[in-house]
Order: C-alpha cells, then structure tokens, then sequence
C-alpha cells in the first residue's frame, strides 16, 4: 500500500494537541484502511507532517476529517525508505514525554539542510581524461564523500550519475562538511567539476516530491557555481551565520546567494523546469511570466548565473539532453524534440559545441 506525508499548517501549535491528534488518528485508522505511522512538527514554523500508509489520498483526508477535523493542506506520495534517510525514522522516536497515560508527546522538526553535490558527467570526463583516470577520480570522489558525510553526522539520501544528495539536522555540520570535502579534493574536484549546492527546507511543499523545492534549488546552486567552489542559499547563510562565528564568506571558494538573488532565481527556475521543452519558449516568455523587462532579466540572469537568459535556456535544456540521452533506448531526433530543440542538426551543432562530442557519440559511450 502507498505511503503518503502531508503537510499541516497550524500556526501556534503545540507538541501535546499534536500527540492528542495523532492519537485520535490512531482511533479511526482502520475505519479508512489507513495506518498513522508517524509525525513530525516544527513549532516555530507551524508545520505538522504526518506519515501515513494509506490507498489513496481521499483515505488520508477522510481519516483526518473524521479524526480531528485538520485536513491537509498538501499531500504527497512518498518511500519510506527516502523518509528514513532524510528524517532518520519512519515510527515514532524512542524518547517522549508522558503527561498522560497512553499519550507520547515529542517535538521533533522535519526541518533539514541539504547538500547536493555534482561533478561533470562521466562519459564527458572520459573523453578528456580517460577511462582510467575518470575512474580513479569518480572513486576518489565517491569515498571521500561518504567518509565526510559520516564525520559530519549527515545522511546519504541518494547517489546516482555524478551527484550526491545529503541530509544533516544541523547547519554547521552541513557547511562544514561541504567545505571538508572541498578542501580533500581539492586538486581532484577541479579536475572532475566539483560543485557544492546546499539549501534548506522542510519535506513537503507544492513540488510534490519529498523536499523537491529544496533539492531543486540545491542542484540549481551547484550549477551557477565554479570547479570546486561551495555555493549557500541565503536561508543556510542566515542560519550558519546565527549559529557559528566563522566569517564563510571570506573564503575564495565560497558563495553566498542574497535573498533577493535567491527569490529571482527560484522564479527563473520555475520557469525554465515548466517551459524547457517548449521549442517557441524564448525572452519575451520568461519577461512576461516572470513580471519583469527584457533589460532587468539580462542584468539579473547575467548577475546571477553569469548567462544571458538565452544561453542558459539552451544550456539548460543540453544539460536535460545528457540526461535523456543516458537512459536506454534513445535516439537523436527524439532527444532533439523532447529538448525543446528546433531540429536535430541545430542540437547537434549546440551539442557539439557545449560538450566537445557529437551526441551520437556520447549515445554510445559507455563507462
């Protein structure tokens, strides 16, 4: 059966009517084929996130409404296993109070710091380094990674193609172990394009995918980067500032996005993630989805990502082309299409160009 998190805003809310709910949840579960696994809640934000195993998303609703009358203002279908590694449990923790028989009260925030990782891709790299080489670094890589991640108390969510996504509950562990694993590699990360991304966020948001805004703008961080080079939201700034003296932002190899920075770019991000494969998306598009003049989006794209805004729509959808390209049963001309390209010679030619291959050869590669 499906495994569900939803989101409750209730502002104000406290630990005990969040136990008291759950508990009347656990009363009528079975009415509604449901089981109420677990929950989370952020006080300070006046957020509830409720783990629930249930067939569909009416059953978690209905068994809400029936329980205690807080329906969900957003639901998401989720693995457990992905819950766990960003959470670290899907059932409740072992320690709690008791004011009252039979009531577990716990305050346990869902609020985490995540760090992307990325590289450049690995059959590209091969056709600059070599394979043996390619690998020895990707290796290199890899292990360093998991040996800071466990020296700084993170969580490795997910490893796949040339990036890592961690989970950490604390700010400083999560920027230092970013700035731990730049200064490893150091030489190494340069060569294989080494960029660091960290946001924070909670779970469940309007992406519907577990903290999907926040890797989303994490991996987007990593991209207007440099080789080797740690790139903060504003949020992590903020919070590592508040928590931890260290000035970060003397450090070269360190970028710190402003808020105003960090808003604009969200907004250019979602647009580019729902116009990309558009082939008649350009300029005048983004400035009239985005609310803003052509003048304003050059000076701002080019402040920000260092691209024009035509340039990055064309980078973003050959950095999407290597995606689609690496899984099984592509082709050019459906690649060209699904891209947002007007033609399978003109993405060729960009293709060519960005990455030094022609896709065709990139098709066939293999590591």
């Amino acid at each position: 059966m499906p495994i569900y998190m939803d989101l409750h805003i209730l502002p104000g809310v406290t630990p005990k009517e969040v136990a008291e709910a759950h508990r009347h949840d656990v009363k009528v579960q079975d009415e509604f084929c449901c089981k109420a696994m677990t929950y989370w809640i952020d006080e300070g934000r006046g957020n509830v996130f409720c783990l629930i195993e249930a067939p569909d998303k009416d059953a978690v609703r209905e068994m809400h409404r029936r329980a205690h009358g807080l329906v969900p203002n957003e639901i998401i279908e989720v693995s457990s296993s992905v819950v766990e590694s960003f959470l670290g449990r899907i059932i409740d923790p072992d320690s709690f109070s008791q004011p009252e028989a039979g009531l577990k009260v716990f305050s346990d925030p869902a609020f985490r710091i995540v760090m992307v990782t990325k590289t450049l891709d690995a059959r590209l790299l091969q056709g600059t380094l070599g394979k043996d080489k390619t690998q020895e670094l990707l290796i290199l890589y890899n292990s360093i990674i998991r040996e800071q991640v466990g020296v700084f108390d993170g969580s490795e969510v997910e490893m796949r193609e040339e990036g890592f996504i961690i989970s950490f509950v604390s700010v400083t562990k999560a920027v230092e172990c970013a700035l731990a694993i730049q200064k490893r590699l150091h030489v190494a990360g340069e060569l294989i394009g080494l960029r660091i991304g960290l946001h924070a966020g909670v779970p469940v948001d309007k992406d519907h995918k577990i903290f999907g805004s926040t890797i989303g703008l994490a991996r987007y961080l990593c991209s207007i980067g440099k080789d080797n080079q740690v790139v903060l939201s504003a949020m992590v700034r903020t919070l590592y500032k508040e928590n931890d003296a260290n000035l970060i932002t003397e450090r070269n190899n360190v970028r710190c996005l402003a808020a105003s920075d960090e808003t604009f770019l969200e907004a250019l991000v979602n647009t580019l993630n729902e116009n990309w494969q558009n082939p008649q998306f350009g300029v005048p598009d983004f400035c009239t989805l985005m609310l803003i003049s052509k003048p304003q989006l050059y000076r701002k794209c080019i402040a920000i990502t260092g691209m024009s805004p035509n340039t990055l729509l064309r980078e973003y959808r050959l950095l999407r082309s290597l995606d689609l390209l690496r899984s099984e049963d592509r082709n050019i001309a459906q690649t060209t299409f699904d891209t947002g390209f007007s033609s399978p010679s003109y993405f060729t030619k960009c293709f060519q160009k960005r990455f030094g291959v022609q896709p065709q050869t990139y098709l066939k590669a293999r590591i």
